[in-house]
């Protein structure tokens, strides 16, 4: 933990929040079981007690991870901005940001947590860390009455309510306006301001924000453009899109001008440019016209052939027409790297494991969960910057730190 300790130390904070930081960092890597306030005072020399007094304390997570970053990749190679969400399973009544969400492991909306990650991907390593986390805020109002008193209470308040109804007819068409406001906040509106905050802080050779299916939609694609960057993602394999018309132009006076030359059939490619073959996979690449996000994009269409004889399409899009075919394949490869993050933070620093259930301890869980991930990442970088190249593994270095406290 000494890089851990040289980056606090360039940090403004306090004694002792600093070396409650290098504790949690230390037992997080030795905890075997949960990662909760009673499990890691078994692994070190803290209380449960401070374990939750300090977890309410506020500390700058994304100016320290942006550290470990720099430290860790020494700007060296390409990089890109990735962004995800991953569900994280929690119960209990009282707990903040209780919703449905989607779980992709189970496939289907599932009441828990939810938590969106910003991570840098350096695409010549192949490795990625966590810039930025944040628990994503409930969409519906969770707050029910309940028990015996509760169900009295509103019987009686039912003949006042029905007295006054007249009254609060122009109250209530006004509130309905300001909720109706509200609630069309989507979780789309909460990725992209959680981007918006993080993108002041980004290098300049970072433009690129790759996401999955779920974010190619038009509110967040010109969120994303307005910031100056551009957006890599992928596409359904049977979208909505137009050719761009390139031949010769009307003489003066006769109309408009022809921009689109009909609509893609995906079954047909015989328009595209073929970019290469490789390994039965086949790429081709065009730019086109997106009905849906209102703009003109650069498609990229990888097709490949069953053992059934069968054509399986996989499209992927950037909003940079200019970025070459072979460059967005790699980028949007590159961005499974942030699912090994939530894979490992899950399995060993206890993203799921928290004890605490108010907005600010569950935050700084989450947060503390991905950073530790960084700073073994950081370590592993470090001892082998004299030799070959070894596969990260968190299950090595927690059986290191683990055999230490033994």
């Amino acid at each position: 933990m000494e890089l851990a300790a040289k980056i606090l130390n360039g940090l403004n904070i306090c004694k002792p929040q600093k070396k409650f930081l290098l504790n949690l960092f230390t037992a997080i890597l030795t905890a075997h079981g949960k990662i909760n306030f009673r499990n890691l005072s078994r692994f070190s020399t803290v209380s449960e007690k401070t374990y939750s007094r300090q977890y309410a304390k506020a500390f700058a997570f994304e100016a320290f991870n942006r550290q470990v970053i720099e430290a860790g990749l020494e700007n060296k190679g390409e990089r890109i901005i990735v962004i995800d969400a991953s569900f994280v399973k929690k119960s209990g009544k009282a707990t903040y940001g209780l919703d449905r969400f989607w779980n992709g492991c189970h496939r289907r909306c599932e009441k828990g947590l939810e938590v969106s990650s910003i991570a840098i991907v350096d695409v010549v390593r192949n490795t990625g860390f966590t810039l930025s986390v944040r628990q994503s805020d409930p969409l519906h109002d969770q707050t029910k009455a309940s028990g015996s008193k509760a169900k009295a209470k509103a019987d009686q308040n039912k003949t006042a309510a029905t007295k006054q109804k007249k009254k609060k007819r122009t109250a209530d068409s006004k509130k309905k306006k300001a909720k109706k406001t509200q609630e069309d906040e989507t979780l789309v509106d909460q990725y992209l301001q959680h981007l918006k905050d993080v993108a002041p802080n980004l290098l300049e050779c970072k433009k690129y924000v790759v996401g999955d299916g779920y974010f190619s939609k038009q509110k967040f694609v010109d969120g994303v453009r307005d910031l100056d960057l551009h957006q890599i993602g992928k596409l359904r394999c049977d979208a909505n899109m137009r050719f761009l018309y390139t031949g010769p132009k009307r003489a003066h006076g006769s109309g408009r001008q022809k921009v689109y030359d009909g609509k893609v059939n995906w079954q047909d490619l015989s328009r595209f440019d073929l970019i290469e073959t490789q390994d039965g996979i086949a790429i081709y690449s065009l730019v086109l016209n997106h009905v849906s996000l209102k703009r003109n994009v650069k498609i990229v269409v990888l097709v490949a052939e069953t053992k059934e004889g069968k054509k399986k399409y996989a499209l992927l899009f950037s909003t940079d027409t200019d970025l070459n075919a072979k460059t967005i394949v790699r980028y949007y490869k590159a961005r499974f790297q942030i699912e090994f993050l939530f894979r490992d933070a899950k399995q060993f620093t206890g993203l799921c494991d928290c004890q605490a259930r108010d907005k600010q301890r569950l935050d700084f869980h989450f947060n503390a969960s991905l950073t530790t991930l960084n700073l073994a990442k950081l370590e592993h970088l470090k001892t082998l910057s004299d030799c070959d190249a070894v596969p990260f593994s968190m299950a090595s270095i927690k059986a290191c730190y683990f055999n230490d406290f033994f």
